[in-house]
């Protein structure tokens, strides 16, 4: 468990970090080519704090606790008697239960539809490296119990 929670504290650092490089390059960019005080968060998003900083803040924290959701679920996968296919599903429930509520309420993407297909593509995305990991992942250890185990099967013949 302690590795899963050093795994999700890491990933919250890197999201949070990253997720604050894209806003600040974002911003920097739109307001280089002539529009002033353009800040990459919606109106109604900045409206539900009593401050543009505190915003800004939660904004970055919601980037990290994303990241944090997606490594920190990665235990589902250790899982043993949990087959892959319900392993996966579980893990996408998990993980798009928080993407979904960050998203609709906080980042008010129900307000915004031509923000929804740039969304559910990132998402898919993660889910497919996500899912291409994990599978290789699973591969590697099946391939190494078999190697375990095959040359004490041969032994055993001789």
């Amino acid at each position: 468990m302690k590795e899963y929670l050093k795994r999700a504290a890491v990933s919250f650092a890197i999201s949070s970090f990253v997720g604050l490089m894209v806003n600040l390059v974002i911003d920097v960019i739109v307001n280089a080519v002539g529009t002033s005080g353009f800040t990459s968060m919606s109106p109604e998003t900045r409206a539900l704090f009593p401050t543009p900083e505190i915003a800004a803040y939660t904004n970055v924290l919601l980037y990290g606790l994303i990241g944090a959701t997606f490594a920190g679920m990665t235990f589902l996968f250790d899982i043993d008697r949990l087959g892959f296919v319900v392993q996966s599903i579980l893990y996408f429930i998990t993980t798009a239960i928080v993407l979904v509520v960050i998203t609709i309420l906080l980042w008010q993407l129900h307000k915004h539809p031509k923000a929804l297909i740039p969304t559910i593509a990132g998402y898919a995305m993660t889910y497919i490296i996500m899912g291409i990991v994990e599978y290789r992942e699973l591969k590697r250890n099946v391939r190494m119990i078999n190697e375990e185990l095959l040359p004490a099967e041969s032994e055993n013949e001789a």
